[in-house]
């Protein structure tokens, strides 16, 4: 169909859609920025680290002329994740600027763009839990080969290492066992989900703690997260 026949039918301006039919060659370098329409190169360790981010802590906001806000809260209390969240935002967009704002008892990370709902596809009305999270075919591609980096990005946000304290009474008094565990607590079922797969893949064992809540508790998988992830800082 014609542009005009496309704008009658969908109600879309003409411009836009002769934007989005522009070859990219036909645009300026100094414009290019999203690794989807515009074919520049992706880093897939720090995307899968920021998707991580984005799908726990993350929102996209829809601002004026086309251009989306992605923000990402990052807690006070542990100021390497957010020095993290800023590299991530600086890896995945390199031509944009990062910016943060201060909030009470946090740091909102930020960039502005209008290609955020390409590069997570995930945005959409309403809060995650309440709509379907699916991972295109390209991002489950990044996340199959930067499961760790995945993995990483959704504790930082809403998981946490933390230890565990079980009194034991014997004969000669009570004694205390002390051991390291990791939490996941996100209400969305397909999040869990994406996880929980992530998990398996890199050979991790996990329990469900109860609908929400998915634990790590072994031995061997406490280690083998902590070489990845570890205490946040």
């Amino acid at each position: 169909m014609t542009v005009r026949e496309v704008h009658h039918r969908l109600g879309v301006g003409q411009s836009t859609l002769r934007n989005w039919m522009a070859v990219p060659d036909k645009i300026p370098e100094s414009k290019r920025s999203c690794p989807r329409c515009h074919g520049c190169p992706l880093d897939g360790s720090a995307y899968a680290y920021l998707l991580g981010l984005y799908l726990g802590d993350g929102h996209i906001a829809h601002g004026r002329k086309g251009v989306f806000r992605l923000d990402i809260a990052c807690c006070d209390d542990w100021p390497g994740l957010t020095e993290a969240a800023v590299q991530a935002l600086a890896a995945v967009l390199p031509t944009n600027s990062v910016g943060q704002r201060q909030r009470t008892g946090c740091t909102i990370v930020n960039m502005t763009s209008k290609h955020w709902p390409c590069i997570f596809p995930q945005h959409g009305p309403g809060m995650k839990h309440t709509r379907a999270i699916v991972l295109k075919g390209w991002q489950d591609e990044i996340v199959s080969e930067f499961g760790e980096e995945f993995v990483r990005g959704l504790i930082h946000s809403d998981g946490c290492r933390a230890v565990n304290r079980v009194r034991r009474p014997l004969k000669g008094g009570d004694r205390w066992y002390e051991y390291p565990r990791y939490f996941f607590t996100n209400a969305s079922d397909d999040i869990r989900e994406l996880f929980t797969d992530t998990l398996d893949r890199l050979g991790i064992e996990w329990k469900r703690s109860n609908k929400r809540i998915i634990s790590i508790t072994k031995k061997e998988a406490v280690a083998r997260l902590d070489e990845f992830v570890g205490p946040k800082y």
